[in-house]
């Protein structure tokens, strides 16, 4: 008898047409709609496999109504939607994609440091408002990116490739980690700087740390208060990093010169939020890894996972916690 898969988002019909080759496959067909809850907590009665994304809470009460689930497979770098302490505990594998997204992320990182830096958006709604009547010397002037000191929080696969892309433009690179990494010092010319440190030097500080309860509302009202009045904050990674009222307010009042933010702690964020009534925010609905090659490749590292465990196999990417 084949194995049960659930998935909980309408998928590339070539991964979809591999999984079911292999199992018997049940999919929420909307794209843009989340899966309901209730539904949700019905599907997950008699599968092996759940193939999930960051859109889900897959937590104690899903697990327990899953009796027969064996593998979560999340189509994500980061997996705190998932309880992986619990599901562990009841010997259930948790695997995410990391990897593939690298470059891709890196990407639009960078591009969010330039399109907030030098204001396109907002200059961009200024010509189609008809706003654009002349040229004048100070008009809609932004930042410099090249020679400027980036601080990196999170120096990772994402933040390596950054630094790459920031070496390109003569930046200067500082960089906090967890744990210091003198080989990749070498390899890139970037240097280890301690946290309060690189917030009071850094002109953009872009956050690429994975989110956890340690890292809640790490950059908050205190932190503002240490960086540079021009600085700008750039973030990549999760929302809940940021201290979004705190966020507001540094904005608001000129302790921050500029956001560009790509994750939010409520997704999607509401449309009443005092961030986005700011002109110096660029805002983007959580594009990261959003290349059509890329989230193909995801998706493709998802569905492998959940089809080598439940051949009895080891997971390719699983996730480990310490």
């Amino acid at each position: 008898m084949k194995p049960k898969i659930y998935i909980t988002r309408k998928i590339p019909e070539v991964i979809y047409d591999q999984l079911t080759e292999f199992a018997t496959v049940r999919m929420w067909e909307e794209e843009e709609t989340p899966v309901p809850r209730e539904l949700l907590l019905q599907e997950v009665r008699d599968i092996e496999g759940l193939f999930c994304l960051l859109t889900e809470t897959i937590d104690e009460e899903v697990i327990q109504q899953a009796p027969k689930l064996k593998i979560i497979s999340n189509m994500a770098v980061g997996f705190n939607n998932i309880d992986v302490t619990y599901a562990n505990k009841h010997d259930v594998i948790v695997t995410n994609t990391p990897g593939v997204l690298t470059e891709t992320t890196a990407d639009l990182t960078f591009a969010l440091m330039m399109a907030t830096a030098r204001r396109l958006v907002e200059a961009s709604e200024y010509l189609r408002k008809g706003d654009w009547k002349t040229w004048s010397p100070m008009q809609l002037t932004g930042r410099d990116i090249y020679g400027a000191t980036l601080g990196i929080i999170g120096m990772g696969r994402i933040g390596q490739a950054l630094a790459r892309r920031a070496i390109g433009f003569g930046m200067n690179i500082l960089y906090y980690n967890r744990s210091r990494k003198t080989e990749i010092e070498k390899k890139l010319g970037v240097e280890y700087c301690e946290f309060e440190s690189l917030l009071q030097q850094a002109d953009f500080i872009s956050l690429l740390l994975p989110y956890s309860p340690e890292v809640h509302h790490l950059i908050g009202e205190k932190e503002f208060k240490q960086m540079k009045k021009t600085a700008i904050l750039i973030n990549t990674a999760r929302g809940g990093i940021v201290d979004e009222s705190a966020l507001y307010h540094a904005l608001k009042n000129g302790e921050l010169w500029a956001a560009g933010l790509d994750v939010f702690e409520k997704e999607p964020i509401d449309l009443d939020s005092p961030l986005l009534s700011l002109p110096n925010v660029v805002t983007l609905p959580h594009i990261g890894s959003a290349s059509e090659a890329t989230r193909l490749k995801m998706a493709e590292i998802a569905a492998n996972n959940i089809i080598q465990v439940l051949k009895g196999g080891q997971p390719i990417t699983p996730v480990k916690i310490k």
